[in-house]
């Protein structure tokens, strides 16, 4: 490839889109850079960015032909506004590259948009966070084929050595990124419950040492660990962190991608419950079935003042309570009801 320089305008400077500029600039490439709040465009120019005001303004800047502009933006409703601005900007030719986390069928539907005006479409599913900077991105690619071959000189700078690839048509990068952040559900929910089963062990043993063993010739060995042992160096026990775990929509699309394909993704599907319950740990699905062992088998329920309430006692001649409650409707099969032995 004889040029391999290539100009790009980048709309979304926040925490990766900032970083992939830098990285960009030091492959020289042209890069005009926007976003919505003035500062991070400062930034970028002090790197030596062209900077823009806005995406008209970025658009307008751009003078290599065909034009490329990148949305770094939230997937979503703001994707999708950048998205018709941008292609109300372009012309017949020009190349849009959506890096965010946009769900593939929303993809498809974009690029079909956006060939109806002449326009090309890139769906890059970028990962790497905020060490991208330093180590490069995984940039999982869809669209065009040719459209790709062009931009390859953009993709390898943003990339580590051999951390890039066409996935396939519109979609395929971004489903590919899907599935990706699926595993990674399920690695990070396999670590935290590794983790918990040695904290409450009784050997009590050191975390931060466990993970530099591991890290060193064991078959569990990963860039996520690594980071465990920086977490762990930080903050050997991880206090004043609240174990609330959001998702940000790929792993609910990976789950529904699994039952539309017959798929049993069990950790997957597991690990995503997981971040559910994560954000209510005095959910009151667990009042209910702390109350009804209470009522069915007599179990000591706790109470939020740390105090037991005792095991309950049948209540009255089986199949009389109220509604039948103490052996289901009529007494339950036996007219009796249930006690503790076997519950």
């Amino acid at each position: 490839m004889a040029d391999q320089t290539r100009e790009i305008g980048l709309y979304g400077l926040g925490r990766m889109g900032g970083n992939m500029v830098i990285r960009l600039l030091r492959g020289g490439h042209r890069v005009v850079a926007s976003n919505r709040s003035p500062g991070p465009i400062q930034e970028a120019a002090s790197q030596g960015a062209v900077p823009a005001a806005n995406l008209r303004e970025m658009v307008a800047r751009l003078e290599q032909r065909p034009r490329v502009v990148w949305m770094m933006v939230p997937s979503g409703d703001v994707t999708e506004e950048v998205f018709h601005e941008a292609m109300d900007l372009l012309s017949p030719g020009d190349i849009i590259v959506d890096g965010s986390n946009s769900r593939w069928t929303d993809t498809m539907r974009r690029a079909k948009l956006a060939e109806q005006r002449g326009l090309h479409m890139q769906d890059c599913g970028t990962s790497g966070g905020v060490w991208g900077l330093k180590v490069g991105y995984s940039l999982m690619v869809g669209g065009e084929k040719p459209i790709f071959d062009y931009m390859e000189p953009i993709y390898k700078t943003l990339a580590p050595e051999d951390g890039y690839g066409y996935m396939g048509t519109n979609g395929a990068g971004h489903f590919v990124k899907m599935v990706h952040n699926g595993i990674e559900y399920g690695m990070l929910q396999a670590y935290g419950e590794g983790f918990e089963i040695l904290k409450r062990s009784p050997f009590d043993p050191d975390l931060l040492k466990v993970t530099q063993v591991w890290l060193h010739g064991s078959v569990v060995r990963s860039w996520l660990l690594e980071l465990a042992e920086l977490a762990f160096q930080k903050n050997p026990t991880l206090a004043d962190i609240r174990g609330y775990v959001d998702d940000t929509g790929e792993g609910r699309w990976t789950v529904q991608a699994a039952i539309d394909e017959a798929v049993p993704a069990y950790v997957i599907t597991a690990s995503l419950l997981a971040r559910f319950n994560s954000r209510d740990p005095d959910a009151f699905q667990y009042k209910v079935i702390a109350a009804l062992r209470n009522e069915f088998g007599g179990h000591a329920v706790q109470t939020e003042s740390g105090s037991t309430i005792p095991a309950s006692g049948a209540p009255g001649t089986p199949g009389q309570g109220t509604s039948g409650a103490s052996g289901g409707p009529g007494g339950g099969p036996s007219g009796g009801s249930a006690g503790p032995a076997g519950q």
